[in-house]
Formats: C-alpha cells, structure tokens, sequence
C-alpha cells in the first residue's frame, strides 16, 4: 500500500468561511439560546434577536458606506482616525488588538 507524503490544498476561501460561519452560528446561537428562552421566553427571545440583527445590520450599512467612500486597507480604526480624531482610532486599534 503506496502512502502520500505530502497534502493538496483543495479547500478554498469560501470552504473556510463556510466551516467558521457554522461553528459560529452553531455554538453562539443554539447554546445560549436555551438559556434565552427560559429567561425571556419565546416572544422576548424572536424580539431580543430581531432588534439585535438591526443593530447588526445598520451597523454593516454604515460601515458598507465607509469602505465605498474611503478604500483604504484597515478596520474600524481607519474610519474612527479620519472622521473623528487620531486618539479615537488608535483607542479602537488597541482595544481590536485586545480582542483578540
């Protein structure tokens, strides 16, 4: 029996993206979502969720807007350097890197 020594890379960027979007989804939502629904019950929880999801999705408006209009290489930070002021892009840039 012929072993292979060395591994194709055959998964795409979209492959990856896909697996870390599941174990997102998968763990964040079903996990704390039991919890969620005993403690605010059905009608609280689609409500909780549907106004965190506008919050998301004016959040990405906004930042859709910004990449259009200024495409520089960077995050948050580039945005709150120009538009607000220096020390606010660098606070956003350390607390980014404390994230992670």
């Amino acid at each position: 029996m012929e072993y292979k020594t060395h591994l194709n890379r055959k998964m795409q960027a979209r492959h990856i993206q896909m697996i870390s979007l599941g174990g997102v989804i998968g763990t964040g939502l079903f996990l704390s979502s039991g919890y969620t629904i005993h403690e605010a019950g059905p009608i609280g929880t689609i409500i909780a969720y549907l106004i965190g999801a506008l919050l998301v999705f004016s959040v990405m408006l906004c930042l859709g807007e910004l990449s259009v209009a200024m495409p520089y290489t960077g995050a948050f930070h580039v945005y709150a350097k120009r538009y607000l002021e220096p020390a606010t892009g660098f606070l956003v840039a350390i607390t980014f890197l404390y994230q992670y």
